[in-house]
């Protein structure tokens, strides 16, 4: 098959490593994708080294920047040229399936409709507000996909009632544990840790609802009890967002215990990260679909605390494999957090969260289920 990949960051967060697996297990099976971007990024990047056909052609993606009367208009004008742009490539290519990653891309389900091919929609998040954008978005993915891919349960039990039409599947997200099998990090000597001391670690793009002001709520609580802890924060901002991320260092600026707590933000070496770390936290304020990098956490061994909703709640077993904390009560979420930050236990729990990767989270189940689904649709 000649596959149309159409995706909305060149970033290489969640669902943007999700689309350079995928593409790279269609290319595994004489498959050819061809991923769309709007610019060039770490995910060009990675898809050069992945042997992956890749081109620019800057989308139309709606984001938050662009909701005024002039950001529609650019819409508008950027999105038609895209379309222009898209059909020469499917004829040009002979394209016969379109895989759209992320609800951020639409214009692949409209082209999928017109040119009357097939159509994957591969669904990452969980949107409740505004109701009425939920309402139309469930009508597209209804209306304009064969098949609708969700990341977990979450997202399915969430997006159900809102699609009709559309066959929905679950699949789980899969990684490439090797690169996360280093036993130890550098982190700590690079930021000039202590080699004793406990890190807490959060790793997310800064935005509204990743969490990054509760996990401080969360550090001031813990810091008050335990003296011997640093908390280290990665992520840059998401487009639009780059105001947050000012807000939050300077936050951090303010804190009695500054000296504790470092924004390091974007980084590649996220295998490093992990592997330096002792606890790995996921704050998330909303329900987080299903989070890669707690994938990517437990691959490392490194135990993780998770807000309690989202897919979180499908991929760590509470108090066997790391533990679920309230996702708005910092004393509760530090307080659980205060029950495990012993070095034994954490090592414990790492242990046990990396076993529990391999058994229900695997590469190689990931890519079968990838495959079939692909497969499947191309063949009706």
């Amino acid at each position: 098959m000649n596959i149309l990949v159409l995706n909305n960051t060149s970033d290489l967060y969640g669902g943007s490593r999700i689309l350079s697996i995928v593409v790279s297990i269609l290319a595994e099976r004489k498959h050819r994708p061809i991923v769309i971007l709007s610019e060039n990024g770490p995910l060009t990047a990675e898809l050069d080294k992945l042997g992956v056909e890749w081109r620019i052609i800057r989308l139309g993606i709606l984001r938050r920047k662009y909701l005024s009367l002039s950001g529609i208009l650019n819409r508008i004008s950027v999105t038609s040229k895209a379309w222009k742009a898209l059909n020469k490539v499917v004829d040009q290519e002979k394209i016969d399936l379109i895989y759209s990653n992320t609800t951020g891309v639409f214009i692949g389900a409209f082209l999928a409709k017109r040119r009357k091919i097939k159509h994957i929609w591969h669904v990452h998040e969980i949107i409740k507000k505004p109701a009425a954008f939920t309402r139309i978005l469930g009508y597209l993915l209804g209306k304009y996909s064969d098949l609708v891919i969700v990341v977990s349960d979450a997202v399915k039990n969430h997006w159900k009632n809102h699609i009709n039409g559309a066959p929905i599947e679950r699949i789980y997200n899969g990684i490439n544990t090797v690169p996360f099998e280093q036993k130890q990090g550098e982190l700590k000597q690079e930021l000039n840790i202590p080699k004793d001391a406990l890190l807490i670690l959060m790793i997310g793009r800064v935005n509204h609802w990743k969490g990054h002001h509760y996990f401080i709520d969360i550090a001031q609580l813990i810091h008050q009890q335990y003296k011997n802890v640093h908390f280290v924060l990665a992520g840059d901002a998401y487009p639009g967002n780059e105001h947050l991320v000012e807000k939050l260092e300077n936050r951090i600026n303010n804190l009695s215990f500054k000296q504790k707590v470092q924004y390091i933000g974007y980084r590649e070496d996220i295998p490093n990260l992990l592997s330096s770390a002792d606890l790995f936290v996921l704050p998330s304020t909303q329900p987080d679909p299903f989070p890669t990098v707690i994938l990517e956490a437990m691959a490392s061994s490194t135990c993780v605390a998770a807000t309690a909703h989202g897919g979180a709640l499908e991929m760590i077993d509470p108090h066997k494999t790391g533990i679920h904390i309230p996702f708005d009560d910092a004393v509760n979420a530090a307080h659980e957090i205060g029950l495990i930050l012993n070095e034994v236990t954490l090592k414990h729990l790492g242990a046990l969260g990396r076993d529990r990767i391999q058994q229900h989270f695997s590469l190689e189940a990931f890519k079968n289920n990838i495959i079939e689904a692909f497969e499947t649709v191309n063949r009706k």
